[in-house]
């Protein structure tokens, strides 16, 4: 007989009958009929060429192959049992679970620090692994549950995955304190004439922006080009440059290397910061519970 054979449910009543020896108490215990049940014993004889229960004064007895099979029955049920519950639970604060996190040098600047700080307090065992999310694979790896969560903002991952919104937010002209342009307000023509810090943040929705600002008949003076944000505040600090970046970006950079920001003096478009899972983990209690943290943290 091969496995595709047998129906699972027929194995919850051998087990039933092992414990019960009665049929109406397994139709009782199981929510069915007793003809339900005798059907089921029938179908388990005729599959198993046994009568693997035989009618006594004391009621369903095992045959000598049903005794045979009753260790290996009762032992793989309660393995598949054990399995189901594991997953439909998880406990925070005694889980070693490691969640890989899909997310730009933004998001590890602006979410991990709270994130961590609370992982610390409520999970002190759980452990974050961030990966760029300007990975080419990112959609792959998340299918393939290579990668839990993805944070951001990454249009490439708008269709085919689950997501909800953390927060809109707008950009800004960050430069240091002390800069000639670190006024009330920016005139777009004291914008352009600065010497500019651009970074080009590849797989991320960063690059629209700078499309935006280049469109305009007036150029910007671009003096550096860097891949990556997590130089901005080092550069900035000890610079005439300025820099577009997203204001809450600004703002943690603002007090630890004494910068300021204002206004953007080009008009451009709020940006969404995302959270993208896949379906494979939807239903994933520790998922789940990943996912409402960061957006408790996080979300407007």
């Amino acid at each position: 007989m091969e496995l595709e054979e047998l129906d699972l449910n027929l194995l919850v009543v051998f087990n039933q009958l092992l414990i019960e020896r009665k049929v109406s108490k397994v139709a009782e215990n199981l929510g069915l009929g007793q003809p339900a049940v005798s059907n089921a014993l029938a179908r388990m004889r005729k599959l198993f060429g046994d009568e693997l229960f035989l009618r006594t004064s004391r009621g369903m007895e095992p045959t000598p192959f049903a005794a045979q099979l009753a260790e290996s029955v009762t032992a793989g049920l309660g393995l598949i049992h054990g399995a189901i519950n594991r997953s439909s639970t998880f406990e925070p604060a005694t889980s070693q679970r490691r969640f890989a996190i899909g997310m730009t040098d933004i998001g590890e600047i602006y979410f991990l620090p709270r994130l961590m700080q609370e992982l610390a307090r409520i999970a002190p065992s759980v452990t974050i692994t961030t990966v760029r999310n300007s990975q080419a694979r990112l959609k792959d790896d998340m299918e393939a549950g290579r990668i839990d969560l993805a944070i951001g903002l990454l249009p490439q991952l708008d269709s085919g995955l689950f997501q909800r919104r953390l927060f809109m937010q707008k950009y800004v002209c960050l430069f240091r304190k002390g800069h000639p342009l670190d006024k009330v307000k920016m005139p777009a023509t004291d914008f352009f004439a600065a010497d500019h810090v651009a970074i080009v943040s590849a797989g991320t929705g960063h690059g629209k922006v700078d499309e935006i600002i280049d469109s305009k008949a007036v150029k910007r003076k671009i003096k550096l080009t860097v891949p990556h944000f997590v130089a901005v505040g080092h550069i900035l600090q000890s610079t005439d440059m300025v820099a577009t970046v997203p204001e809450r970006l600004a703002h943690s950079m603002v007090q630890p290397f004494d910068l300021a920001y204002l206004p953007h003096p080009v008009k451009l478009p709020q940006i969404a910061i995302n959270l993208f899972w896949h379906a494979r983990v939807h239903k994933d209690p520790a998922s789940q519970w990943l996912r409402t943290l960061v957006f408790d943290l996080h979300s407007d």
